[in-house]
Order: C-alpha cells, then structure tokens, then sequence
C-alpha cells in the first residue's frame, strides 16, 4: 500500500517519493476528530469564519510558486498554467470569504399564517470531498471553500499522484486558522472510503471524477442516504456556424482550449460541430496549429513545446482510443504520436471522420485531441450536440447572436455559452445534468449544496 500514494514525474516516469496509506485506526481518529472540529466550528460566527478562509485565500496567493511547481511535477501541468490554477484557487476561496456572509444570511419569506416565517442556512456536519489530479488545487476550492465558511468540516481524500499538493493544501486551511480536524487530507483506500460514507458523523460526499467513480460513490451515498454532489466529465460540443467573421481565430481558440492542462479538462470542448462550409477552413487552422509541436519540461516549457499526460497509462489510454477511432473510419489529421518509454507524452492531435453512430463518438477522450464534425445545418447540429449521454457544457459560435442563442439554448447542458466556450470565475456555477452528475458548485449555488436550509417560524 506505501505507494499507491506516490510522486511520480509524468515527463521522465520517475517514482520520486512515496507516501504511507492511512490505518483504520487513522481513518477512524480522522474521523472523530473531523466531527469533533464541527462542533466547536459552527459555534463560531461567520464573520469570524469568513476570516479564517480569506486567509486561506491569501496564502494560496504567498504560496503560489511552491504550489505550482508541486503539481507541475506531480502531475505534469505547465508551470505557467499551474500559477494560473493557484490564483483561481484564490479567487474562489476569496470570493466565498467575501460574499459568503450574505450568500447564507437568513430571510423572511411571506406567510399567510401569523407569524414570521424565515430560511436559514445552517452547516449539516463533516463532509467527504473525493478530488481528481486534473485541477489539484481549483477542484479541492471549489469544494472546501463555501463548506468551510458555512460551518462544515472537510475530509479530503486527493487522488493518488497528488500527495504533496494535498497536503499542501491541508497545511494552508490549518495556518488560515481552520482548527484541528477542520481540513484533513485523506490518504485512503477504496475500502475506507467506503467505510467513512457509511459513517453517521459524515453527513454528505462530493465526487469530481469518471462516470465509473460516480455511480459507485452515488451508489454507495444513496445507500446510506448521505447528500452527494457528482461532477463527472463531459463531451461537450463547441457548435460552428457559418457566419462567423473569422473561422481562423475561433479554431485558434477552439484549439487552445481543447489542449490547455494537456486536453485533462472536465468542460472541454470535446466535440467541434462545424457547418460545411467553413468546415475545410477550421480544420485547416488546427492542423497549422498542431504543426511543429514537441515534448517540453513542464517545469521549462518552452515555445511550440507541450507538456505530458498525468500518467503513462493516461497516455496510452488517449492513445487507443485514438486509435478504436481510427478503426472505426476516422482520420489523424495531425499528431496521434504516443511517447516512448515511461513518459506521459501524447502528441496534440485533430481527429476528423468519427462516424456518429460508432462508440467512439460517444467516448469522453480526456487528452489533447481535437475531434471534428462536419455538418450541414442548424437543426443537424442541435441534434448531434444533443446526441450524448453527458450534459456539461455547450457553446455556440456565430455572428448571429439570436441564431446562436436559439441552438443554444436547446443544448442538454448544464451550462450553455454563446461566443465563449466557457465562462468561469468565482462566482459563476459550475455542474452537469445527464451522465455528468448532478449539483453546482462554486457561485451563489455551490454553497447550498451541502446547506441546512432550515425553514423556522415563530407565531404572533
């Protein structure tokens, strides 16, 4: 079990340190002293528990080089890229520090019997959040931030290869002034994982993962009746009409958000739905883009260089499904190379020709792959973005606003966009509907999740 929790460099495949699994007797002292932490953390106000987290907030920022190098090495994200991750932890944690206090402040609601009828927003206990590797630092904010300042205590149990970021992040909320018990990182099995679901004292889970990991996590939530929030990847599509005014610079950014964190984003735009005649064109520009690339240094990336998967295996998985579609009658237009030895390296990649009815147009390919589809209308688009099990997000391009608002707004999604593939701050939600799971997160929303919104009354 001691290295199931490793440090393992994506860019060389090196075993760099590795980390203790936790006992029973641990997980149970995590346990009961994360429900003990609760009990002394809601009895503070939330101003004094608004301070905590908005320094919190403020050591993300002091700490941001240490931190983006961590997870550059544990994961193989940019350095650059990891220092923007950083700072919109910060942004999301300083937000609920910032408008929490108003976002659960109790309110009247009008009632027709005597009386004065209020809602309020109470904390429900200690909570398990079950975070992936793709956004170390932004995934566990998200999370901890608004529960923190509502009144919960978090237990958090990191992906494998994320140990030092982690417990990074641990040593933060416990110098912002989160007590002892109030954060704690979890280097769990599966088993234990399932045994602190089961337990009384935790009284919700949220899962940001694969749509395998969320129905045994929903499942086993369910079957103890613990609150779960889901947020489980997507297809999205990116929809292309043919009266944008420029084709090149929409391909330019559909390509640079589809292969930004190494094409490991949950939200993105998995699907680029294009119509007919400007198709040649887009594909044209992300071939020119996809030109001339090499592997890079996550820790010194340098130009036209690109960084590594989180793992071999993330790789070679990228990899086969590639080339599952190629089997299928789909093209490589450029890239496609899967790196040599125990490297992490998967060249960028256009992907054009999936047939709609195979199954590797229904695959979630979470990797730098650019998969294009040629279509001939408005109504042939809607109906291939909506041909997916999953429901994340959606954008829509055109010169026509109301035109693309229309297709857009007929998008199974959780979030729809029109002229931006993805909007995202603090304070906008973030979540699913379909095979992406279920609940919000971050924004005016994500902080009711895991809410008591306890109606109280007292008569005339």
């Amino acid at each position: 079990m001691s290295s199931r929790y490793r440090v393992q460099n994506p860019a060389t495949g090196e075993i760099l340190e590795t980390f203790e699994a936790q006992t029973d007797e641990q997980i149970e002292q995590a346990l009961a002293s994360a429900d003990a932490a609760y009990r002394s953390w809601l009895e503070r106000s939330v101003q004094e528990r608004a301070a905590v987290v908005k320094r919190a907030g403020e050591l993300f920022e002091e700490r941001k080089e240490e931190l983006a190098k961590t997870i550059a090495v544990e994961m193989g994200k940019g350095l650059q890229e990891s220092r923007e991750e950083v700072e919109f932890a910060a942004s999301i944690v300083d937000y609920y520090a910032v408008h929490g206090p108003s976002l659960v402040a109790d309110y009247e609601i009008p009632s027709t019997v005597p009386g004065k009828a209020f809602v309020e927003h109470l904390p429900v206990g200690a909570l398990l959040g079950i975070m992936p590797w793709n956004f170390p630092y932004y995934q566990v904010a998200r999370f901890a931030a608004p529960n923190l300042l509502l009144g919960n205590t978090i237990l958090l149990k990191h992906a494998d290869i994320c140990p030092k970021s982690a417990l990074a992040v641990e040593q933060i909320f416990r110098d912002a002034g989160v007590p002892e018990g109030g954060y704690q990182a979890l280097f769990a099995s599966h088993d234990q994982i399932a045994t602190v679901i089961a337990d009384p004292r935790v009284q919700g889970v949220s899962l940001t993962g694969s749509e395998r990991a969320g129905s045994i996590i929903g499942e086993q939530a369910g079957r103890h009746l613990k609150k779960a929030v889901l947020e489980l990847g997507g297809l999205d599509p990116m929809v292309v009409l043919d009266d944008v005014e420029d084709v090149a610079a929409v391909a330019k950014d559909g390509w640079d958000f589809r292969t930004y964190n190494c094409g490991q984003v949950c939200n993105g735009n998995k699907r680029m739905i294009v119509m007919a005649d400007i198709y040649d064109e887009f594909v044209a520009e992300l071939k020119k883009q996809a030109e001339g690339l090499r592997p890079g240094d996550p820790l010194d990336l340098g130009e036209n260089e690109y960084v590594p998967l989180s793992s071999r295996a993330a790789a070679e998985g990228v990899h086969e499904q590639v080339q599952r579609a190629v089997a299928a009658g789909a093209k490589i237009e450029a890239g496609g190379v899967l790196g040599e030895g125990e490297t992490a390296y998967y060249s960028p990649t256009v992907l054009t020709g999936i047939p709609t009815d195979s199954a590797s147009a229904r695959e979630e390919i979470f990797g730098p792959v650019a998969v294009v589809y040629k279509v001939s209308s408005d109504e042939e688009a809607l109906a291939l973005a909506n041909d997916c099990d999953f429901g994340l997000g959606a954008s829509v391009f055109a010169a026509d606003e109301a035109r693309a608002k229309k297709i857009a707004s007929k998008i199974d999604a959780g979030m729809s966009h029109v002229n931006i593939i993805a909007a995202e701050s603090a304070e906008l939600p973030f979540g699913g509907v379909k095979r992406s799971g279920f609940g919000r997160e971050m924004g005016p929303l994500g902080i009711g999740e895991f809410s008591n919104r306890r109606f109280f009354f007292v008569a005339e």
